[in-house]
């Protein structure tokens, strides 16, 4: 069947990160994942305690670098750790662990100018809150963002309150349609992270928090399974009381719906995640990421469907935004 989705450069009927960074930089590009030793509101007392409640003691920082390094020693040893996998001289530096602009401007723009004037390394990706972008740190990421190819990732995982609530998020949507519009005005590029299968959430409630994503354009989405870890609040809660955990398949099939609902130049940066397999307690099938992959495009297929179907008006070509 002839793939009819124009962002693509392979059989995928998204709009792969992979496709978008090779169309704009001529090439493929591998993201660096740095850990600047930052905390968070939610930890340090002034918002909440303890994280989100599925965060690790990492802070999502398992696969990046070593926070007592400086900059640049992290980004040369993990850039040589992931040359096996991604064989390119172009790299993204990836600001990942906790919440990257919860510190005074001059400190963000040491760090993150350290992280441009590594070798290779075409722009910026920046992990954030969107409650923690006073208006000093969004001139500077303003600034970057005219030098630089910048995107500011915020975590909203869900557009339902009472599921923020329930994950001891400590931000609301409010919040985040906020953030977005302080982004928006210094003109920094967007993305957006979600959850998919938190507690108590249904199939329905995940495709409106795609949907109104959506409506929004943000440059990038990445779309996430709940990993259950260790060493988390919420795997102490479930030996308490279990709580059901997504199957592959109602994930595939919610991941499918939450697609046709985003803009097709919206670049997809993640469908699936990499939850660390020594402290992984569920869903196992998502050790198998290659699968989870090739059964999301397995369904689009057999929907004859694609990225942002349900809104109409496919565009006739291919060129990548931005």
């Amino acid at each position: 069947m002839k793939n009819p989705f124009p962002y693509s450069d392979s059989n995928k009927r998204y709009h792969t990160y992979t496709c978008f960074l090779s169309r704009r930089f001529g090439g493929k590009v591998s993201r660096v994942p740095l850990n600047a030793g930052f905390t968070c509101p939610n930890l340090d007392g002034t918002k909440g305690r303890g994280g989100c409640v599925y965060c690790s003691p990492a802070g999502s920082g398992e696969f990046g670098g070593d926070p007592r390094l400086p900059i640049r020693e992290q980004f040369s040893q993990v850039a040589a750790r992931m040359a096996g996998k991604w064989d390119t001289p172009r790299h993204i530096a990836y600001f990942q662990a906790r919440t990257n602009t919860y510190a005074p401007a001059d400190t963000l723009r040491r760090l993150y100018e350290e992280a441009l004037a590594c070798p290779g390394v075409v722009g910026l990706a920046v992990a954030t809150r969107p409650d923690c972008l006073p208006g000093e740190v969004c001139a500077l990421l303003g600034e970057l963002a005219r030098r630089t190819y910048l995107t500011v990732e915020l975590g909203l995982q869900t557009v339902h309150d009472a599921t923020g609530e329930r994950i001891n998020r400590c931000h609301s949507y409010a919040d985040f349609l906020a953030g977005v519009e302080k982004l928006r005005a210094r003109g920094v590029p967007f993305g957006v992270h979600l959850i998919d299968g938190l507690p108590g959430e249904t199939r329905e409630m995940m495709v409106e928090t795609a949907k109104r994503v959506g409506g929004l354009r943000p440059h990038l989405v990445k779309i996430h399974l709940l990993h259950l870890l260790e060493g988390t609040a919420l795997a102490r809660e479930y030996r308490e009381k279990p709580f059901p955990l997504m199957s592959r398949d109602e994930y595939v099939q919610t991941v499918c719906d939450q697609l046709e609902w985003l803009p097709p130049e919206c670049v997809i940066g993640r469908l699936t995640g990499d939850g660390d397999p020594e402290t992984l307690i569920g869903p196992d099938w998502s050790r198998k990421k290659l699968c989870v992959l090739n059964e999301i495009d397995k369904e689009l297929a057999r929907r004859d469907s694609w990225q942002g179907k349900r809104l109409g008006n496919m565009p006739a070509g291919g060129a990548a935004p931005g």
